[in-house]
C-alpha cells in the first residue's frame, strides 16, 4: 500500500510531515511517497536523524499557498507538492492522497484530478467531531457552500457508509441539521432533503437541532457547507474555551492545584478525546480514490493517524461500498436526477 503526502502542506512541514511518515512506515508497514522539494527532504530527513527506510521521495516544484486561487492546483500549480501527490494517486502510483495544505486546493484537486464516483454530484469534506459516547461525522465541512437536496442525501449515504465501515457504527443514525426537530421546520432546502432523506437507504432519524448533535443525538449529521464550516469552528472553539477554563480554574492556588491532581486521570481522558491528533484528519468522501485533509497545525502524531486512516479507507473498500450502495439506490428508483 502506497500513500502520497504533500511533504510541504500545513504550517509544521516539512519536519512534522516528515516524522509523521516514518512513525506511519513503523507502525504500519505502508510505502509513503513524499511529494516535495527533493533537496530540502532530504536535507530534513538527514538532520532529524529519521530513518527512510520504507519512504521514497518525488520531487515537486514549489507549493500551492491558502492565498493562491485553489483552481491553480490543476494548472500552474500542476507540479507543486500537493498536485504531484494527486497525480501519483491518478495515475496509480499512489493509493491514497494525504495533505494539511489548502482545503479550497484540496477540494479542487479531489474533485477534478482524481475525479469523483459515478453518481456524486459533488465530494463533501467530512470531519469527524468527538461527542459524549463516541464520535460523529459531519458531511459537510466547508467544501459546498450552497447545496440542493439530493447533494444532500449523498452525504448522508456516504457518511453513513464510512461510520459502517472505518468507525464500526452499525446502522448510523443520519441527522438533519435544523433550527428545530419538527418536520416542517427549516428552508425549502431542508424540507425537501428531510422527504428524501425518509426514502434513502440510511437510518434517518430527523432533524435535529446543534446543541443535540453536539451531545451525541446523531452519529452523521448533514447539512450545507457553509453551515458545517460555522457549526465545525464553533465546535472547535467551544472546546478551546473550555480547555483554557479549566486550565485557570485548576491552576488558580494551591487548593485548586491539589484537586486538579485528584482528577488529572480524567482530565487528561478527555483532552486525548478532544484531540485532533488521534483521528488524523477529514476525508474528503466522494472521490474515486482517498482524499484525507489534514489539519492544518498537524504535527507528526497527526499525520501518523491519517497514513492509519487512509489504510482503513482502503482496507474496508469505502469508495467501492458508497458506488454499490448509490447504485442499488438508483436502480430501485430512490435517486432523483
Amino acid at each position: 500500500m502506497r500513500i502520497a503526502l504533500d511533504a510541504f502542506g500545513g504550517d509544521n512541514a516539512p519536519n512534522e510531515v516528515i516524522k509523521g511518515a516514518e512513525m506511519a512506515v513503523k507502525a504500519y508497514g505502508t510505502e509513503i511517497i513524499l511529494c516535495g522539494d527533493e533537496r530540502i527532504i532530504n536535507e530534513r530527513i538527514k538532520a532529524l536523524g529519521v530513518s527512510s527506510k520504507g519512504i521514497t521521495i518525488r520531487n515537486a516544484e514549489g507549493v500551492i499557498r491558502i492565498e493562491d486561487n485553489p483552481t491553480d492546483i490543476r494548472k500552474s500549480k500542476l507540479n507543486s507538492s500537493m498536485g504531484v501527490a494527486f497525480q501519483l494517486v491518478k495515475n496509480g502510483e499512489a493509493d491514497a492522497f494525504i495533505s494539511a495544505g489548502s482545503t479550497a486546493a484540496l477540494v479542487v484537486g479531489g474533485t477534478t484530478i482524481i475525479g469523483r464516483i459515478k453518481g456524486i454530484k459533488r465530494p463533501s469534506l467530512a470531519p469527524i467531531i468527538p461527542s459524549v459516547n463516541r464520535c460523529y461525522i459531519l458531511l459537510d465541512g466547508g467544501a459546498n457552500v450552497e447545496c440542493r437536496a439530493e447533494m444532500l442525501v449523498q452525504f448522508a449515504v456516504m457518511g453513513s457508509v464510512y461510520m459502517d465501515k472505518i468507525m464500526n457504527v452499525q446502522s448510523p443514525r443520519v441527522a438533519l441539521l435544523n433550527v428545530g426537530a419538527e418536520e416542517e421546520k427549516g428552508r425549502e432546502t431542508e424540507h425537501e432533503a428531510y422527504a428524501l432523506l425518509k426514502n434513502a437507504p440510511v437510518n434517518f432519524t430527523g432533524n435535529i437541532e446543534g446543541r443535540e448533535a453536539a451531545l451525541g443525538g446523531c452519529d452523521v449529521l448533514v447539512t450545507d457547507g457553509f453551515t458545517g464550516n460555522i457549526y465545525l469552528k464553533t465546535v472547535e472553539g467551544m472546546g478551546k474555551f473550555m480547555k483554557l477554563s479549566l486550565k485557570n480554574i485548576f491552576f488558580k492556588n494551591i487548593g485548586t492545584k491539589i484537586g486538579a491532581a485528584f482528577t488529572m486521570k480524567g482530565i487528561k481522558e478527555l483532552s486525548r478525546k478532544m484531540d485532533y491528533r488521534e483521528t488524523g484528519g477529514s476525508p474528503l468522501l466522494g472521490t474515486a480514490k482517498p482524499v484525507i485533509k489534514a489539519h492544518g497545525s498537524s504535527d507528526a502524531l497527526a499525520f501518523k493517524n491519517a497514513v492509519r486512516q487512509a489504510k482503513e479507507f482502503i482496507e474496508n473498500n469505502v469508495i467501492e461500498e458508497i458506488a454499490a450502495v448509490l447504485e442499488a439506490s438508483k436502480q430501485e428508483g430512490g435517486e432523483r436526477e
